[in-house]
């Protein structure tokens, strides 16, 4: 490739994670360089809120990048919860980074990727994108009911993995995005899982609010025992952090590694194993529900996420829900690369960036 076109085609990929800084390079679609920075419990406790973080992510992404010795043409980053979106590739501007600083959905470090993508960008005079925010909204009217007028379902997920793995998962079987139905389970730290229809997530359930429980998020609740919950005398950060980062099998078994959950699996531990195949079990039910919105007709379930690595969970839940349609298993995500791609779709005039 010549300097040219290496410097046309840089781009820098940032993504934020509740746990660690997801950091690469790629030049047009070849990946030069990642890297996973991960930050430990105790050193993330030191901040009070999510945006305390800035400062610290930042630097710690900008060093990362100088010492590549590369420039790029773009810059960018997994989007947050923003305000209700179409798929797609946006700029980064100023209403964005006021949603994103304002935490408008809900706090998550997903927030912190257009702001990181915009202060290093203008580093290098170069533009800043985010990709298919976790609030990519594709839902019908009816997905949108609750139960209660004063509350609405919101279409709020792991947006960005589940339309790469549409796009994985067309190609295998030969059928275009445009003509597919799947049901879509991104299986990891949270669970989303979505009908996907004609390339657009119709349904899902809230990873922070429904759904399975996770490695660290309760899922849905018993809204009784919940509501006594709340009046307890727990504070409501203290009711949050229960729900969304010591839920599922952290609270259950003090781990968050399903590879921890295994091991003691395979040493005998019963109690462990059960818990693990009612993770299954809730994964493979909310599976055979998204399955009905698409009446039935399913090309397939894809099975995607770090989840998916586990041979174990991937057994149990196939086991149920095989008689709905084919199973495909991903193992893992690579957003990063769906991130670099999407953007050299713009920067190759392909597509058009939208505006937020």
């Amino acid at each position: 490739m010549s300097t040219a076109t290496t410097k046309r085609e840089t781009i820098f990929v940032l993504n934020p994670g509740s746990t660690s800084t997801k950091l690469a390079i790629f030049e047009g679609s070849d990946e030069f360089r990642r890297e996973t920075i991960p930050h430990e419990t105790s050193r993330l406790q030191r901040f009070e809120r999510i945006w305390d973080q800035f400062d610290w992510r930042l630097d710690i992404s900008r060093k990362w990048f100088q010492r590549t010795d590369r420039t790029p043409v773009a810059v960018t980053a997994i989007g947050g919860l923003l305000r209700p979106v179409p798929k797609g590739t946006y700029r980064v501007n100023d209403r964005m980074l006021r949603d994103a600083r304002a935490n408008l959905q809900g706090e998550h470090s997903s927030n912190l990727g257009c702001a990181l993508a915009s202060e290093i960008a203008k580093e290098y005079s170069c533009q800043a994108f985010i990709v298919d925010p976790v609030s990519v909204d594709e839902f019908g009217a009816l997905a949108r009911y609750s139960g209660h007028p004063s509350i609405q379902r919101r279409s709020l997920s792991h947006a960005l993995n589940i339309h790469a793995a549409v796009e994985q998962a067309a190609a295998h079987l030969g059928v275009s995005v445009a003509d597919s139905s799947f049901v879509v389970a991104h299986l990891g730290g949270g669970i989303s899982i979505a009908p996907v229809r004609g390339g657009l997530i119709i349904d899902a359930n809230d990873a922070s609010s429904d759904g399975p429980f996770s490695p660290e998020r309760t899922g849905g609740l018993p809204l009784q025992q919940f509501i006594s919950l709340c009046f307890s005398g727990r504070s409501e950060q203290e009711v949050r952090a229960l729900v969304m980062g010591k839920g599922g099998l952290q609270a259950y078994l003090g781990t968050n590694s399903a590879e921890e959950v295994e091991s003691r699996i395979k040493a005998g531990d019963l109690g462990a194993r059960e818990v693990f195949e009612a993770m299954a079990y809730q994964i493979a039910k909310e599976i055979g529900a998204m399955a009905t919105v698409l009446n039935g007709k399913v090309n397939a379930i894809v099975l995607t996420g770090g989840l998916a690595a586990s041979q174990t969970l991937m057994q149990w839940v196939t086991e149920r829900i095989q008689f709905v349609a084919p199973v495909l298993i991903f193992p893992g995500e690579d957003e990063m690369r769906a991130l670099a791609r999407r953007t050299l779709r713009i920067l190759r005039n392909e597509e058009q960036p939208k505006e937020y």
